[in-house]
């Protein structure tokens, strides 16, 4: 397969915080490539300088082969970029903005009003298309935002964060919206901090941390990084940090991690210690509500790589102001 989309060892300061630290990927035509990460991991300054949003401050990143610093407009002819806040027109209508952005890309004025009626069928908008966008929905808003990234047809797809702050039934839509895209032929850059998402709809994932990466591989790769830990879910009553101490000494427990309102426990033997957990539960008072064996998801998989929570990766960033072209 031929890479489109090459990240070559790319470096991003903001005064003494390094945002991202020699980054390296390729995306092969055609798949759903994701970055994953907690918050402030260095995903949007990774997206903005294969952009060309923001010049890195060492490295290269190539769009279907053309250098972004060096040929920045014909990088932006092949791309579509989404960003994680909106950048259509409050005032605008839809139909309006998705005109507007087809002329931003110099399409000709013969086939904006077409082009325009076939992204508002193709993402459900089409009955709402003289509305202004500031009286959308979130998900609307969403979807109107992908629409006018599609206007001029790329062939390179950056999505940021684009279920963030969506409620489970427009995630869910635009989740197959996404998906939709692939089939297309277009190629997709996800960033999420979302483990499920990147689980559900990415070929490849890459990990990223403190703007480096970790990993790179197939959803089943990663997990099989975790093959040999074994996993015990328990959920109890009541749930104190005092009793999260206690388990952590216990001689087979690596690791153990708070995922929504169960206790994971991670090692290579923690079955053989289920006599000193429950031990240790009762001497704490503590009931054992249920009790189960896991094979690793790509969840557990992240957890143990990086040693960042479940309960993190599921805090959203706070939403700027979306509109206004910003």
């Amino acid at each position: 397969m031929t890479a489109i989309v090459e990240a070559r060892n790319l470096q991003k300061s903001y005064g003494k915080i390094r945002a991202v630290e020699d980054v390296s990927f390729s995306i092969e035509e055609g798949e759903i490539f994701g970055l994953l990460g907690p918050n402030g991991a260095g995903k949007t300054t990774t997206i903005r300088m294969l952009s060309s949003l923001t010049d890195p401050d060492g490295g290269e990143a190539l769009v279907d082969g053309r250098n972004v610093v060096e040929d920045p407009v014909g990088a932006k002819m092949r791309l579509g970029v989404v960003p994680e806040s909106s950048n259509l027109y409050m005032e605008l209508t839809a139909r309006e903005n998705l005109i507007y952005m087809a002329q931003l890309y110099g399409m000709p004025k013969s086939q904006w009003e077409a082009r325009a009626e076939e992204l508002l069928r193709q993402f459900g908008l089409h009955e709402r298309k003289d509305s202004r966008f500031q009286g959308f929905s979130r998900g609307m808003k969403r979807r109107l935002t992908i629409a006018a990234a599609l206007v001029h047809r790329p062939r390179i797809v950056f999505l940021d964060e684009p279920t963030t702050a969506l409620d489970i039934m427009s995630a869910r839509g635009l989740r197959k919206s996404i998906r939709e895209l692939k089939k297309s032929g277009v190629t997709v850059l996800l960033t999420t901090h979302l483990i499920p998402e990147a689980e559900e709809l990415c070929d490849r994932v890459a990990i990223i941390l403190k703007g480096k990466i970790l990993m790179i591989d197939t959803v089943a790769g990663i997990r099989q990084q975790v093959k040999e830990t074994e996993i015990l879910e328990l959920a109890l009553d009541p749930f104190s940090e005092p009793i999260v101490d206690r388990l952590k000494g216990i001689g087979g427990i690596e690791k153990v991690s708070k995922t929504n309102s169960h206790l994971r426990l991670y090692g290579r033997n923690v079955l053989r210690e289920i006599p000193a957990i429950v031990q240790a539960l009762s001497e704490n008072r503590t009931e054992i509500l249920s009790i189960h064996s896991l094979n690793p998801s790509l969840e557990d998989a992240f957890v143990k790589l990086t040693g960042v929570e479940a309960e993190v990766m599921k805090i959203d960033k706070p939403l700027k102001p979306a509109g206004g072209g910003a």
